[in-house]
């Protein structure tokens, strides 16, 4: 009996020195979960409270759980598909002959725009992934619903996880686009390059931010997908795709005035979307002109060392105001799915 009470009075030491040992865990922050597998990258993971983490920070920091969440998104979407990421090709094509025969052909915009085909196409490609982005990013927290319930991970990564594989789809669409712009004498320099970049820098930013906003809204008023859904018609119809920019500017001075109608054309231009388009149309369009085309009228006027850094400012912005709108509202995501 001694050895019994001696032996629980040794255990109760015990355990109070390592009751005194243990080091407290930071506000906000739960233990450390180890996790057995072959990746050794996931062996540990910070289980954080939600809304207090790091928030895109945890996204860079967990890169590969983003690489398997845009390998499920690929796979769910092309489960049962006989083409598969050949629809990357298809829906793109199709949408661009029928914009190009009911604008190119029917309306003329063929004999007011050289190489209307490129100008309309270089458009459609950076408009298809904005849409597509947008459109799965507010949808992939509730859509993803079960997954946040039942694990802790960075709930950030659902709607950048979205705009990766919107990105992956654009790359056959560039590929297209590329390959015609050859074909039509296309001599890229490095300005043109690096335009194209910040285009779709300034896209996916855009992308990335307002999937964040309307992702984490939607949880709370699903009407928020139906806004989204006339954003998107405003965004593909309101930019400089299917027409010039010099289209909104004379019809603008013509139904408004010169005072009125230069600054809503200024307001037009101060869209992110437009800047980015332009940006395109600068890099893959016009080195396919021959000279016909004024290159004063061709894009807008200070589209490099204005509207281009106006376009990048606007966009991180935008991240900003989507990433303080997510962690405030992450709390009570698994309650309210």
């Amino acid at each position: 009996m001694r050895r019994s009470s001696g032996s629980g009075h040794n255990s109760g030491n015990n355990t109070g020195r390592r009751s005194t040992t243990s080091r407290p865990s930071s506000p906000g922050r739960r233990p450390s979960t180890s996790i057995p597998g072959k990746a050794s990258r996931l062996s540990t993971i910070d289980l954080t409270t939600p809304g207090l983490g790091g928030g895109l920070k945890d996204v860079l920091r967990s890169r590969y759980l983003l690489k398997l969440l845009v390998q499920k998104e690929l796979k769910v979407r092309y489960r049962g598909s006989v083409l598969g990421l050949l629809w990357s090709y298809v829906k793109p094509g199709v949408q661009f002959v029928v914009f190009w025969f009911a604008l190119g052909i029917f309306l003329g915009m063929n004999r007011n725009t050289e190489n209307y085909p490129i100008y309309l196409f270089s458009g459609i490609v950076l408009i298809n992934f904005f849409n597509e982005a947008l459109s799965n990013a507010s949808r992939s927290i509730v859509g993803n619903g079960g997954l946040i319930k039942k694990i802790y991970l960075p709930r950030e990564l659902f709607p950048v996880a979205s705009v990766w594989v919107s990105a992956i789809h654009f790359v056959p669409q560039l590929f297209v686009l590329l390959v015609a712009c050859f074909i039509a004498g296309w001599t890229p320099g490095v300005v043109q390059i690096g335009a194209a970049v910040i285009g779709f820098l300034i896209v996916a930013l855009l992308a990335i931010g307002l999937g964040l906003f309307f992702g984490s809204v939607n949880v709370y008023f699903r009407d928020s997908e139906n806004f989204v859904d006339m954003l998107l018609m405003i965004a593909t119809w309101a930019s400089p795709v299917l027409y010039s920019w010099t289209m909104v500017r004379d019809g603008l001075f013509d139904a408004f005035g010169a005072g009125t109608g230069g600054i809503l054309h200024t307001i037009y231009q101060v869209n992110p979307l437009t800047i980015a388009v332009e940006l395109f149309h600068f890099a893959f369009w016009m080195p396919t002109t021959s000279g016909v085309t004024d290159p004063l009228t061709a894009v807008p006027p200070n589209l490099l060392d204005l509207w281009m850094p106006i376009g990048v400012v606007i966009s991180v912005l935008v991240i900003v105001l989507g990433q303080f709108t997510f962690r405030r509202l992450e709390g009570r995501f698994a309650q309210e799915l």
